[in-house]
């Protein structure tokens, strides 16, 4: 047998075999261990170490370890060609490859082999079980990511895969970014499962829910479970989306993952992270106090044996196998981490007992900065301005997608305005009632906004554009909510 199928069979045995749940070990232990195995194998990372003269031996334990220099997109993925980024040097060594969205610059072709899949699986298998009951029940996973070299439809589809092969009641369909395909595909094949599970982009999922709702389908005898990635949301729209689609217990009805093109899903949602998120997102000064930010970030859980976590300057690094193994590879996502006890204990500190979970650490992710925009010197971030489109009432006739902006006025004058969606088939609604909430929640949740800004100048200008506008909301494309 070829030796890359016998490593293959071995691997694919030890996740079969493997109970849903952390691995064990000493993770710092096999970051080192895999920086080793890296150094070794990979002509790209011995040059690059080289350039920086580190002699990879002298890398002895964890402190020299956390001195190795960053591995970025600048100085490691665009100086060196890709196959010398792969083990051996050879990209034939992998099986495909995904392309990154470029949404911070150009696209990057990630290579990978079916073994890569697997720690990802293994976050699919942890939403699945401990949030879906999906040991239990009958699932039926609809692939609404869009499908080709875009990692996350790909991905989610050989994740759930795997789980299916493992023994999990899980099936597969992969109509893509659809709307017309997905609601076919639930309503012939949903009433045969006990639920199922729409993953997708939130935006894109909020579309279909909605378009499902206007056409009379009946979500909740689907047994509807969320699985999303891609972009941070509000508990208002977590809640929002629980009512419209039926979810029943807000902890468990859906799982934001984050993940990334460059090393798959790094960390999930759980019941526990999801009942501290909610917590603090009713109780923003302990969120403050936490986070350091007036923003409510992404809160999962991740297992450190297979992504192995680091912050520096408020930024996260990670350590991490794949077709290019990463090496204190620095994403540059505003976050930080907090060990399980850590953020437990906080919680009680505040009066609220979240319970125990498995003591995997917490990883927390903000929207990234670019994505922010400056008024009168307060930064405004697209978190605060969804809280406010999300609340009961306004997100009836509105999508949940908007543009930021800040507009100069004919005589000068710099204006915060906000574009808005409007929902298809549904009235327009009144451009001052969405003003007055943004500024509201503004006011509430960003003391920037409330310190900085003149008080004649904070409730925004709101226009609304009709769904799909090919300059605000073009189909196809990942959203950006700031301009």
């Amino acid at each position: 047998m070829h030796a890359r199928a016998e490593h293959t069979l071995r691997r694919l045995a030890e996740f079969y075999a493997a109970p849903a749940g952390p691995i064990g070990g000493d993770p710092a232990a096999r970051a080192l261990e895999l920086f080793r195995e890296v150094a070794g194998s990979v002509p790209a990372y011995r040059a690059f170490l080289a350039e920086h003269g580190v002699d990879p031996a002298a890398v002895d334990g964890p402190a020299a370890f956390a001195r190795l220099p960053l591995v970025t997109k600048e100085s490691y993925l665009r100086r060196y060609p890709l196959e010398q980024r792969c083990r051996g040097g050879r990209l034939d060594a992998n099986d495909t490859v995904a392309v990154s969205s470029g949404s911070s610059g150009r696209p990057t072709i990630w290579p990978r082999a079916v073994a890569d899949e697997l720690a990802v699986a293994r976050r699919f298998e942890d939403a699945l079980v401990h949030s879906f009951d999906g040991q239990r029940r009958s699932t039926l996973v609809v692939v609404c990511f869009a499908l080709g070299s875009w990692v996350g439809g790909m991905y989610t589809a050989a994740a759930c895969r795997h789980l299916a092969a493992k023994g999990y009641p899980v099936t597969v369909a992969t109509p893509g970014n659809s709307v017309e395909e997905i609601l076919r595909v639930a309503g012939e094949l949903a009433p045969g499962f006990e639920q199922t599970v729409l993953a997708g982009y939130p935006p894109f999922v909020k579309n279909v829910v909605d378009e499902g709702v206007r056409r009379g389908v009946d979500w909740a005898a689907y047994g509807i479970r969320l699985l999303l990635a891609g972009e941070v949301f509000s508990e208002q729209w977590r809640d929002l989306m629980g009512q419209r689609a039926g979810l029943g217990d807000p902890d468990r009805g859906s799982v934001s993952l984050y993940g990334t093109a460059d090393a798959g899903v790094l960390g999930n949602e759980t019941p526990l992270s999801v009942r501290i998120r909610r917590f603090l997102a009713a109780h923003p000064a302990a969120a403050r106090e936490l986070f350091g930010d007036a923003r409510l970030p992404t809160l999962v859980q991740y297992d450190p044996m297979t992504r192995f976590f680091e912050t520096v300057d408020g930024t996260l690094l990670f350590t991490g196998d794949g077709g290019v193994p990463l090496i204190r590879y620095h994403i540059a996502d505003e976050g930080g981490i907090v060990a399980h006890a850590d953020l437990v204990a906080f919680c009680r500190r505040h009066g609220f007992d979240p319970g125990e979970g498995d003591g995997r650490p917490f990883v927390y992710v903000f929207g990234r900065s670019l994505f922010t925009v400056s008024y009168f010197g307060a930064n405004i971030y697209p978190e605060h301005v969804a809280a406010a489109l999300d609340e009961p009432g306004l997100a009836d006739d509105i999508t949940g997608r908007f543009v930021m902006e800040v507009r100069t006025e004919a005589d000068e004058e710099r204006r915060f305005a906000v574009t808005v969606e409007r929902a298809p088939g549904r009235p327009a609604p009144d451009p001052g009632t969405l003003a007055a909430a943004v500024r509201a929640t503004l006011l509430r949740l960003n003391s920037e906004y409330a310190n900085y800004v003149p008080a004649a100048y904070q409730e925004p200008l709101v226009r609304l554009r009709d769904p799909g506008d090919p300059d605000y909301f073009p189909a196809g494309v990942k959203h950006r909510y700031s301009r």
